[in-house]
């Protein structure tokens, strides 16, 4: 059934999600692979098993992709959506390995930063984002990345693919906002590449920039739990961005993967990690946000184990 207020946010593990907003289905960076990897055999594994098969998302109107990375651009998913009829947005670039992997071309709408595409009723923009691209060892830069905003008639949602903070978010918010969902990076992070990830505690504060600088929508999580791509404890961007959400009175949704929610109705809040989860050791005292300058300066400890 569609949602009833119009807006239904479902997310499917790591950055994948499914937005239905004002009558429009938009599948989000949908990776159903067991690896993000190139190779079938080796590199990060699934720590969840995928919440449904992907036949069983029905007819979807538009799939948009972040970036090229494996984890967000998974060649066996892209090749069943290919046998669909659905279109792709990507970024500048992005467009080649779909033509590559069986999409045709007229189902590719590939844009740069600040260009706008509409389908079936919303217009799809591609925003700026602090990250990089490459697939192959050399990891040349050929392809852009991007964040994206979604505007219906009634709704609008961001979705921020990976990213360092940085001060754009206050202009897509001046420009875009206010969102009633902000779908937000908070996982993988590490002092090590403090420019192209963020922390929890960052996430809160880009979303609170999206929103001009107060507590308003819902933060949803993103690029966790999933695949265990850093150093820090699986479990523990879940904690974290609860605690950061808590501390500024934001309201952070915390679904399962698999479990949808509207915005206007109940907004999952149980920290479910808690009950399949080690103990995490809280570590993470700053409350003012952390330069990448800082971080580096090693004065800080949020690694979290």
């Amino acid at each position: 059934k569609p949602p009833a207020g119009g807006l239904r946010v479902t997310w499917l593990g790591h950055s994948s999600a499914l937005v239905e907003i004002d009558g429009c289905r938009v599948l989000f960076d949908p990776v159903w692979g067991e690896r993000c990897s190139p190779f079938p055999f080796a590199g990060p594994k699934r720590l969840h098993p995928v919440p449904l098969p992907l036949a069983a998302l029905g007819p979807v109107d538009v799939v948009v992709i972040s970036h090229d990375h494996y984890d967000h651009l998974d060649l066996p998913t892209i090749k069943a959506l290919a046998g669909t009829d659905t279109l792709f947005a990507v970024p500048l670039g992005v467009g080649a390995h779909l033509e590559h992997w069986g999409v045709s071309p007229d189902r590719l709408r590939e844009l740069d930063w600040h260009e706008s595409t509409e389908v079936g009723g919303v217009t799809l923009t591609a925003t700026p984002a602090r990250h990089f691209c490459g697939r192959g060892l050399r990891n040349t830069q050929h392809t852009l990345w991007a964040s994206w905003v979604v505007a219906g008639e009634r709704h609008r949602v961001y979705h921020s693919g990976d990213t360092g903070y940085f001060d754009g978010f206050k202009d897509i918010g001046a420009a875009h906002g206010p969102f009633d969902v902000t779908m937000i990076q908070i996982g993988a992070y590490s002092p090590y590449w403090p420019d192209i990830h963020m922390t929890p505690e960052e996430g809160v504060r880009a979303h609170l920039d999206l929103q001009s600088g107060a507590p308003h929508g819902i933060l949803l999580p993103i690029h966790w739990g999933t695949f265990n791509l850093a150093m820090h404890a699986w479990a523990e961007p879940g904690e974290w961005t609860k605690e950061a959400g808590e501390a500024v009175g934001q309201v952070v949704a915390s679904p399962r993967p698999g479990e949808p929610f509207e915005p206007g109705g109940r907004v999952p809040s149980d920290a479910w990690w808690r009950s399949v989860a080690g103990p995490i050791a809280h570590t993470w005292e700053q409350t003012e946000p952390v330069t990448a300058a800082e971080r580096r300066s090693g004065d800080l400890d949020y690694s979290g184990s």
